[in-house]
C-alpha cells in the first residue's frame, strides 16, 4: 500500500471495494452480451479456436482496429498481472526458507537484488505446466481454480482461529463471518475438484500433498543438522597432533611441487602417493630422486617418503582410496588430509581437455562420509 495516500487502511478498502465494483459490472456486463450474442466458449483443440473475449469483442465491433487495440490492451493486462507471481513469489519462498522449510538458497538475495532463485524455479515450474497441458492455458484453470480456492479456504479459516485467539468484543460475529466464508469456498474447492478431476484437477491433489511432505522433509532435515552442528561447551585446545597428509603424485611438475610444499607446511608427516597405472614406476621413482631426494638431503632435512600403489587393472582412484581409508583405520587418534593438485583453466571449453580425476577422487572421498578424512584443494591456475 505504498501508493496509497494517508490514511491508507481506509483509502485502501475504498481503492479495494471500487476495483471489485468494477470487475463485477465487467463481468456481467460480458455475461449479458454473450448471452445476446450467443456465444459461449469452444473447444482449445478445435479448429478455428478463439477465447470468449475475441469472439464477443468481434460480434460487437467487428474486426477492425478496435478488436486489436483491444486484443492488445488485455494481453497487457495480463502480462501486468503474471508479474506479480514473479514479485511475491520469490518473497513467499523466501519467507518459507527462514522457516526452514525450503532449501535457505531460496534466502540469498541475486546480483539485482532480487530472490533469484525463487523466480528460476517459478519459470521452471510454468514451463513444467505448458509442457504438460500442451500450451493450452485453458486446461489450466482448473488447477488456477483450485489453488485460489484452496487459498480463500485457508485464509478464512485461518482468520477463524485468528478471532478465537484474540477474543475480545465483536470477536464471535467476526468468527461466524469467517468460518461462513471457509465453509462456502471450502464446498466450492470439493466440487471443483471433483468434476475438474479428470481434466487436470489431479495434479493439484497429488502435487499438494507431495509438496506439503516434500517441506516436512526439508524441515526434518534442517532440524537434524542443527542438532548434530551444535555445540555448548568451548573450544577443546587438548590433543592436537599433526594430520597425516597425504599428496597424489603423478609425475614431477610445477602443480606437484606447489602441492608438497603446502603439505610440508601443514605437517611432520607427509606421505606422497603414487598409483602404477601406466607401469612408469621406475621413471617416477627416479623423477622422485632427483626432484625431492636430493634436494632435502643437501638441506640436511627428512625428504617425505613415496609410496607405489600397484594397480594391476589400471585403476588410478580406487586404489588411492582404499590406501587413505586403510590409513584412517590404522591411524584412528588422527586426521588423514588428503591434498588434491588441480589444474584450473580459464576458459570452460578448456575443461574437457584434461582429466577430472582430482574431481572424482574429491568425491568419491566426500561420499565416504569420514569426519577424520579432510579434503583440500590445492589449484594450479592457467595463466
Amino acid at each position: 500500500m505504498g501508493g496509497i495516500r494517508e490514511p491508507t487502511q481506509r483509502n485502501a478498502k475504498r481503492t479495494l471495494t471500487i476495483i471489485i465494483v468494477l470487475l463485477v459490472v465487467f463481468l456481467a456486463g460480458i455475461a449479458v452480451l454473450c448471452r445476446a450474442y450467443g456465444i459461449g466458449a469452444t473447444d482449445p483443440n478445435g479448429p478455428g479456436y478463439q477465447s470468449v473475449l475475441s469472439m464477443l469483442i468481434s460480434a460487437v465491433m467487428g474486426r477492425g482496429w478496435f478488436y486489436y487495440v483491444s486484443m492488445a490492451s488485455i494481453l497487457t493486462v495480463l502480462a501486468l498481472s503474471a508479474n506479480t507471481s514473479y514479485a511475491d513469489f520469490p518473497r513467499l519462498t523466501r519467507a518459507i526458507a527462514e522457516k526452514d522449510y525450503l532449501p535457505h538458497v531460496f534466502k540469498i538475495r541475486g546480483r539485482r537484488l532480487l530472490y533469484s532463485h525463487g523466480i528460476f524455479a517459478l519459470v521452471g515450474f510454468t514451463a513444467f505446466l505448458l509442457i504438460l497441458f500442451g500450451g493450452v492455458t485453458d486446461r489450466l484453470i482448473p488447477l488456477f481454480a483450485i489453488g485460489a480456492f484452496l487459498a480463500f479456504t485457508l485464509s478464512q479459516a485461518g482468520m477463524v482461529m485468528h478471532w478465537k485467539r484474540e477474543g475480545g468484543q465483536g470477536s464471535t460475529r467476526r468468527m461466524i463471518v469467517n468460518g461462513i466464508g471457509a465453509a462456502a469456498t471450502g464446498i466450492t474447492l470439493i466440487v471443483v475438484l471433483v468434476a475438474k478431476f479428470t481434466e487436470g484437477a489431479w495434479i493439484t491433489a497429488i502435487l499438494v500433498p507431495a509438496l506439503i511432505l516434500l517441506m516436512a522433509a526439508v524441515k526434518k532435515h534442517y532440524d537434524r543438522v542443527t542438532e548434530e552442528v551444535a555445540v555448548t561447551r568451548p573450544m577443546n585446545v587438548e590433543s592436537l597432533p599433526d594430520p597425516m597428509v597425504i599428496v597424489p603424485v603423478d609425475q614431477w611438475t610445477r602443480i606437484t611441487e606447489k602441492g608438497l610444499r603446502f603439505a610440508l607446511k601443514l605437517s611432520q608427516h607427509v606421505q606422497a602417493v603414487h598409483v602404477d597405472a601406466e607401469d612408469n614406476s621406475e621413471a617416477v621413482q627416479q623423477s622422485w630422486k632427483e626432484n625431492v631426494l636430493v634436494p632435502f638431503a643437501a638441506a640436511g632435512k627428512a625428504a617425505p617418503d613415496l609410496l607405489m600403489l600397484s594397480s594391476p587393472y589400471r585403476f588410478v582412484l580406487m586404489p588411492l582410496v582404499e590406501h587413505i581409508l586403510e590409513l584412517v583405520r590404522l591411524h584412528p587418534d588422527r586426521q588423514v588430509a588428503v591434498l588434491v593438485p588441480e589444474l584450473v583453466v580459464k576458459r570452460w571449453w578448456q575443461a574437457p581437455l584434461h582429466n577430472q580425476r582430482a574431481q572424482m577422487l574429491k568425491l568419491l572421498l566426500l561420499l565416504r562420509g569420514n569426519p577424520r578424512i579432510i579434503v583440500i584443494n590445492i589449484p594450479w591456475y592457467i595463466q
